[in-house]
């Protein structure tokens, strides 16, 4: 996840002459941010690619074989390269019914199998309980191959600090201030599989993150971000397994005219709509 990225808040600006139109709210619902509102983003950032390029070295050091072929079939592509539509449709496939660490589990052993695993992975990565210890560690335990969370166990504890989390607005268990919300979440849009083989996948997830601290006193407010965070999957023990993973950032859609919440309509609205458990 991994969200980052803060948007700035400042006067309004108005472009005419068929220009694009940005209307900021005039009031800021989260006070003036400082400084250290923004290094708290890249801080999270800089956590995040440190973890996916140390899963990616992991995956380089325990690859074996050839490349897995491309897929054909799945990206639905026809003639000229274009998209068909059923590559952009639901498979009307139902969700997964069984968890395993509270995190969806026993995805089926196809592409569609896979596409829903990188997906309710994301979901799961991007999300608060990767601030706190306990919960970061079944996750990983979860979600990689087990020589992948062996490797990367200790090296996620160095990364999720007491003086990052402090940076966050956290305290040194994960836990937001008394009266404040903090937020982490990833919300899957799409997925594509980039390459399959019959033990091995290669699955893009293009998402929409939340990333900031909701509350009357935050100066880091939630903001929103758009990133494409490709899994490279593995075929271990029944089910798939991440081995590597990278992100990117976008593709960002244009932003509407859509006024900014306030900060308590924010903590009510991510304490009201819990998440999906994703399918293709």
């Amino acid at each position: 996840m991994t969200p980052g990225d803060e948007n700035d808040y400042g006067e309004t600006t108005v472009r005419t002459e068929g220009g694009t139109r940005l209307r900021l709210p005039e009031n800021d619902p989260y006070g003036s941010p400082r400084r250290g509102a923004r290094s708290s983003s890249r801080s999270l950032v800089t956590v995040v690619g440190v973890v996916v390029l140390l899963i990616a070295a992991i995956a380089f050091a325990n690859r074996g074989g050839g490349d897995s072929p491309s897929a054909t079939s799945s990206t639905g592509a026809g003639a000229g390269g274009k998209p068909e539509t059923a590559s952009t449709a639901a498979s009307g496939t139902e969700p997964v019914e069984s968890k395993t660490g509270g995190i969806p589990s026993g995805f089926a052993h196809t592409q569609q199998g896979a596409q829903s695993a990188a997906a309710n992975y994301a979901a799961a990565l991007g999300g608060t309980g990767m601030f706190r210890k306990s919960i970061r560690h079944t996750l990983v335990d979860t979600v990689y191959t087990a020589d992948a969370a062996a490797k990367l166990q200790s090296a996620m504890d160095q990364a999720y600090s007491a003086d990052f989390l402090a940076k966050m607005g956290l305290d040194a268990d994960g836990n937001a201030p008394a009266g404040d919300t903090f937020v982490a979440r990833v919300v899957p849009v799409g997925t594509t599989v980039q390459s399959y083989a019959d033990g091995a996948a290669k699955v893009a997830v293009w998402y929409l993150g939340l990333i900031g601290m909701s509350g009357t006193s935050s100066t880091d407010p939630v903001t929103s971000s758009w990133k494409t965070w490709t899994f490279d999957l593995r075929w271990a023990d029944g089910d798939w397994k991440v081995s590597a993973a990278t992100q990117k950032n976008g593709p960002a859609p244009v932003p509407g005219d859509d006024q900014a919440a306030t900060s308590d309509e924010i903590s009510k609205a991510i304490q009201e709509y819990g998440g999906f458990t994703y399918a293709r």
